[in-house]
């Protein structure tokens, strides 16, 4: 199983939000992942650990290789189904 990263702020509300839609909508594809919270500041010392980085926020932080994608779409429903698309992608690759 994928494991995806969220981070936002301070790893509680928007991180919850984006990681529930990423779940429910793979889950609606038919590949499940596990997905993360976390704060943005915590992102360096954590992403290594997982195959995909989703942020709400601006990151210019490394990634470790990692893949990331800008999740604010999933807030504000403008690009959502483009993004979950992506995610989709990169996680089934």
């Amino acid at each position: 199983m994928k494991r995806i990263l969220v981070a936002c702020g301070n790893g509680i509300a928007t991180s919850t939000v984006v990681a529930t839609k990423i779940r429910n909508y793979m889950e609606e594809k038919g590949n499940p992942v596990e997905t993360t919270q976390t704060k943005l500041m915590e992102v360096p010392s954590k992403v290594q650990d997982y195959d995909l980085l989703v942020t709400t926020g601006e990151f210019d932080g490394q990634t470790k290789g990692v893949p990331y994608i800008k999740g604010m779409p999933l807030l504000t429903g403008i690009g959502a189904t483009e993004t979950l698309e992506e995610i989709y992608k990169e996680v089934t690759k």
